[in-house]
């Protein structure tokens, strides 16, 4: 099984990693080494890019007074930082801790990555450690790519067979990025065709006023629409007319054009300030 971001299930475990060299503009294994800290860092400023980094500034809403104020970035995309993940996934804990509280947003990324591996590779015991050093760390998870890259499988994952109060405890948290892991988390149950907490926390969530838990919402209920319509319709009849704009047409995305039409016009929701900008993938 694949996650949103398209990290393997499987748990093939090694001794020793390959880490990259740069060669021209691509990545190539350079010689076998043990996993460390510093040799990942060679290894992400090698494939750096400025230009990119850049333009992730403006992507990921730095400026002053934007969700993602301060964040720095080294320029990788995605794909590089997955790949270095698949490399070094045998880097010791404490340095994958480590690289959660870098100040570098790649290394973030790359350190959640490294969680969710371990998680699907560890014992209970293992699971429960990571579940709980997450929860901890929502300060380190703070932007959007992060949360949607961990939360279901590690949040979502754990609390699959226990108690989901701490889902409602962070759904009502003044943290944006705690807000959203409560809806991402959810994902896991969706996949598994259980709706109730999602439901009950886009009920929750309703009058929300940031853009990027209307999206996240929205997007969690159209996952929904995808197995179970009826369910989804039945949500819709009932909130429509108060959800926020952006919120109800993620959800009705891929109903058909007749239904999405009637739905928006019976919606006299808010709408979002950045209705356009881009955020999970779709």
């Amino acid at each position: 099984m694949l996650s949103i971001w398209g990290i393997s299930s499987e748990c093939l475990r090694s001794a020793t990693v390959t880490p990259f060299a740069l060669q021209g503009s691509l990545l190539e294994p350079a010689a076998r080494t043990a996993p460390t800290l510093q040799s990942l860092r060679r290894s992400l400023k090698a494939v750096a890019d400025p230009q990119r980094a850049r333009h992730n500034l403006r992507f990921f809403k730095t400026g002053v007074g934007e969700y993602g104020a301060g964040d720095r970035f080294l320029g990788l995309t995605v794909p590089a930082v997955r790949a270095l993940a698949r490399q070094y996934r045998d880097l010791p804990l404490r340095d994958v801790d480590s690289l959660l509280r870098s100040p570098w947003h790649e290394e973030r990324l790359l350190a959640l990555l490294l969680w969710v591996d371990r998680y699907r590779c560890g014992d209970e015991k293992q699971r429960q450690r990571i579940h709980h050093k997450y929860l901890r760390s929502t300060r380190y998870i703070n932007n959007w790519d992060l949360v949607d890259a961990s939360a279901g499988d590690i949040v979502g994952a754990f609390l699959a067979d226990k108690d989901k109060r701490v889902l409602f405890r962070l759904a009502r948290s003044a943290s944006l990025w705690e807000r959203r892991i409560a809806v991402i988390a959810t994902f896991h149950f969706i996949r598994e065709g259980r709706f109730t907490e999602i439901l009950k926390i886009a009920t929750l969530l309703l009058h929300d006023e940031h853009d990027l838990i209307h999206k996240a919402v929205g997007w969690m209920l159209r996952e929904v629409g995808k197995r179970d319509r009826p369910r989804l319709e039945r949500f819709l009849v009932r909130h429509q007319a108060g959800m926020p704009r952006t919120m109800l047409r993620y959800a009705i995305e891929h109903l058909p054009a007749q239904q999405l039409r009637r739905y928006l016009q019976g919606n006299a929701g808010t709408r979002s300030v950045s209705a356009r900008m881009p955020c999970e993938r779709r």
